[in-house]
């Protein structure tokens, strides 16, 4: 009797059910935008580390915590219109106690005119929370813990510190490997390099002349490893780094990687895994297009403006004559001005 007016009531709200077809449809879209999203987040992400490559001759490997993604409504992505600044960090030691040996921030001006590659020197005695002062390349190495192991960490400790010593917000970033620069190097048939002097390998014994030349993957990482024995030594191996990014940043504009998705997904296929970065706040798309309108143009290289000390701990400091004016043109979006100030402190490409 139970049995028969359970049915019976199932039967007199049935008339009352709403058709399931809409709702069914309206899943079915949700479904859709998101992996849509999904695509559009991959190649994105692809694009920026090619980007990120390009500038620093790196693969990215440092992830900030993903968005929860929305299934019912697609978000409008953030369009930048102000000056961006991105942190590349490249690392060369593996293991305990790894340091950023490269520290590279990328100023993207509002106007998207060109790149501006400003080299941080590792050895700058700079204040570390928690730890007193030390060498830049050393927050690193306390954020990413005695394995070495926690990169993200790692990104996050070094981006606080620069982002305190030269004042601007950092927008995103990425911590970078020397061991994919070879095959990057190699994808896209070699980088151009023009270097000043001669550049003899303490690590393989390699001699690179003075001049312009095209490395492939293997000699790119000997050249970008080398300080010993060059004029300035670290400076001169960030200087080098910055011919090196901007040589590799040609040669995918060339290949119109940039602005093709499957030359993009290609070239990076074959670079290898770990294609994570931290956009911040940005939309990937937004960042990558920032960036590559900005690449259109040949980039300029520069070296925030130190001086060595003599006196414990010994490192470089701030040049008290050139640094502030610089970190104020750096805040203010007027870098173009400033270099063309000071066209001594520009790193010659060619």
């Amino acid at each position: 009797m139970i049995e028969d007016d359970l049915r019976a009531a199932f039967a007199r709200r049935e008339a009352l059910t709403p058709p399931t077809g809409p709702v069914r449809a309206a899943i079915d879209r949700a479904v859709v935008r998101r992996r849509r999203r999904r695509l559009r987040l991959r190649l994105a992400g692809t694009a920026l580390a090619v980007v990120a490559a390009a500038l620093a001759g790196f693969t990215a490997v440092a992830p900030r915590p993903p968005e929860t993604a929305n299934l019912l409504a697609t978000p409008t992505p953030a369009t930048p219109t102000g000056a961006l600044n991105v942190l590349l960090l490249g690392l060369d030691q593996t293991g305990a106690g790894r340091r950023a040996d490269s520290v590279l921030l990328v100023h993207v001006p509002a106007d998207r005119s060109r790149l501006y590659l400003v080299s941080l020197p590792r050895d700058l005695l700079v204040p570390i929370p928690g730890r007193g002062t030390d060498k830049l390349n050393a927050s690193f190495a306390f954020g990413a813990g005695p394995s070495g192991k926690d990169l993200a960490a790692g990104y996050r400790a070094t981006r606080e510190v620069v982002a305190q010593l030269t004042g601007v917000r950092i927008d995103a970033g990425a911590v970078l490997t020397y061991a994919a620069t070879r095959e990057l190097t190699d994808a896209v048939g070699g980088v151009p390099v023009c270097l000043p002097t001669t550049v003899r390998s303490h690590h393989t014994h390699r001699t690179y002349p003075a001049g312009c030349q095209r490395l492939d993957g293997a000699a790119a990482v000997d050249v970008l490893r080398q300080r010993y024995g060059l004029p300035d030594a670290g400076l001169d191996r960030d200087r080098n780094a910055g011919r090196y990014a901007a040589g590799l940043l040609t040669r995918i504009r060339e290949q119109g990687v940039l602005t093709n998705p499957v030359l993009l997904n290609r070239l990076v296929t074959k670079v290898g895994p770990g294609l994570l970065t931290d956009t911040g706040e940005l939309s990937l798309p937004a960042l990558v297009s920032a960036a590559g309108n900005a690449a259109s143009a040949e980039p300029v290289a520069v070296n925030l403006p130190v001086i060595y000390t003599e006196r414990q701990p010994y490192g470089e400091r701030l040049d008290p004559a050139l640094a502030p004016g610089f970190l104020d043109a750096l805040r203010t979006d007027r870098l173009g001005e400033w270099t063309a100030a000071h066209p001594k402190q520009v790193t010659s490409l060619r």
